[in-house]
């Protein structure tokens, strides 16, 4: 079985309750996933795929080739998009079988409709469902890493995100920071590989010490342990959000352009999505060059307040003491 999502972090961790419905219905198959080579560790995190076929191009474009050999796939998934590209890459390896929605420019393909406004989550558990595969989109959380958190308890502030478009103000994390420190909150900022410059100055800005800053790109063991370690994860619609979601971890969402109708948290208590939609507005680019207008209605008081409802800004509980002194006072 062949399945295309050659996307990014948080489309892979969006389509995880998709990825196992399939290992499910398949127990007996190799399940393979096209996909880019850098999320190895988060697809075998998955405990859903046997194998990954390296696949990506720019953007979230659809690979031009994928690089399989051998007989065609009894099934091939598209779990990628909707659009005739996806259809006819996966179609020209000539599966028994091909699982995908319905798009006008592919008539051969027989699947049900695409929702433009559907969550991603939802999305791809009801294409095959369509196909009478039982999915839960609920089914997504990752176990914990075996590897230490290298700040355990503290708050995760990451303000980078794919696209200008989807960044909070740097200042803005950065009075958030303060806010957090000033109650005895740890707070770290963490960002992508080439998002050193936005971490420096989140950094500067909330006069971190070097030892809270995790800039350059952390390797996902090391990302993925400080998620679960984390006390809470405050983010824009991106990648770490999304594996806060599947660590358990309370987290704090800042939505714009795109609703978190399509890509936010489950409906938890632990998650929080804070979303100003502009009135009267269009949506937005999700890929623009400048923050998007109803990111900026978001403020630093909104963020506040939904860390005091996860009780992110209560005082941190004091420490137990050592053991060896509680075993001295004992009778």
């Amino acid at each position: 079985m062949l399945v295309l999502r050659a996307l990014g972090l948080g489309d892979l961790l969006a389509g995880v309750p998709a990825l196992r419905a399939l290992r499910r219905a398949y127990p007996g198959h190799e399940l393979v996933l096209a996909g880019p080579a850098e999320l190895a560790p988060v697809v075998a995190a998955t405990g859903a795929v046997d194998r990954l076929l390296p696949a990506a191009e720019p953007g979230r474009a659809v690979p031009r080739t994928l690089d399989w050999t051998g007989p065609p796939p009894d099934v091939a998934v598209d779990l990628h998009g909707n659009g005739p590209p996806s259809h006819r890459l996966l179609a020209a390896l000539r599966p028994l079988k091909l699982l995908a929605f319905a798009h006008p420019g592919t008539p051969e393909v027989d699947g049900p409709p695409w929702y433009a406004e559907e969550h991603e989550r939802d999305r791809w558990c009801r294409l095959l469902e369509a196909y009478g595969i039982d999915a839960d989109p609920t089914d997504l959380l990752l176990p914990r890493p075996h590897v230490p958190s290298p700040a355990p308890g503290a708050v995760v502030l990451h303000p980078g995100a794919g696209a200008p478009s989807r960044r909070w103000p740097v200042a803005r994390y950065a009075a958030v920071a303060e806010a957090l420190r000033a109650r005895g909150r740890r707070v770290v900022v963490t960002g992508g590989a080439d998002e050193g410059d936005l971490v420096a100055r989140l950094a500067e800005l909330a006069h971190l010490p070097d030892t809270d800053v995790f800039g350059g790109g952390l390797p996902y063991d090391r990302l993925s342990a400080l998620v679960a370690g984390a006390r809470a994860v405050v983010s824009g619609d991106t990648g770490i959000a999304h594996l806060a979601v599947a660590h358990a971890t309370p987290s704090v969402t800042l939505f714009g352009p795109v609703p978190p109708s399509r890509w936010g948290p489950p409906d938890h208590p632990r998650h929080r999505a804070l979303w100003h939609p502009v009135p009267d507005g269009g949506p937005g680019d999700p890929h623009g060059d400048a923050t998007d207008p109803a990111l900026l209605r978001i403020t630093t008081g909104d963020v506040l307040d939904a860390l005091r409802a996860l009780h992110v800004l209560d005082p941190p509980e004091p420490a137990p003491p050592d053991a060896p002194d509680a075993l001295e006072e004992a009778p």
